[in-house]
């Protein structure tokens, strides 16, 4: 894939979308830019679960989790789902997936790989 050069040909209508793409963008990377958010994403991937378990998971207090399940909410990334007394948590969409899966090869995959050597 290359990434579209800077036309400064563009319209104002397509700067505007150009700039607000590009705040949508940061406000994702700063979404998942957090270690505990990111973790939590992570748990995500293999599907939906409860605050409870998630807590357990990241060995962290419900507080925690929770502030950072609401801000996962706030940027769009995860949805919640009430069952009784018991909120669980799926990812909204696929961009929170196609990232971690980047990051996992770029990251995880070659500790992995150098571990078993």
């Amino acid at each position: 894939m290359v990434l579209p050069v800077f036309d400064t040909s563009l319209s104002e209508a397509e700067m505007d979308q150009m700039v607000e793409n590009a705040t949508n963008a940061s406000n994702f990377l700063k979404a998942i830019s957090h270690e505990g958010r990111l973790m939590i994403l992570c748990h995500l991937v293999s599907g939906e679960k409860s605050v409870t378990e998630l807590e357990e998971l990241l060995s962290a207090r419900q507080a925690a989790v929770s502030q950072q399940l609401s801000r996962l909410r706030l940027e769009g990334l995860v949805v919640p789902r009430r069952e009784g007394k018991t909120i669980y948590y799926r990812l909204a969409d696929n961009r929170p997936r196609r990232v971690l899966e980047l990051v996992y090869e770029l990251f995880c995959v070659e500790e992995t790989e150098a571990a078993r050597a």
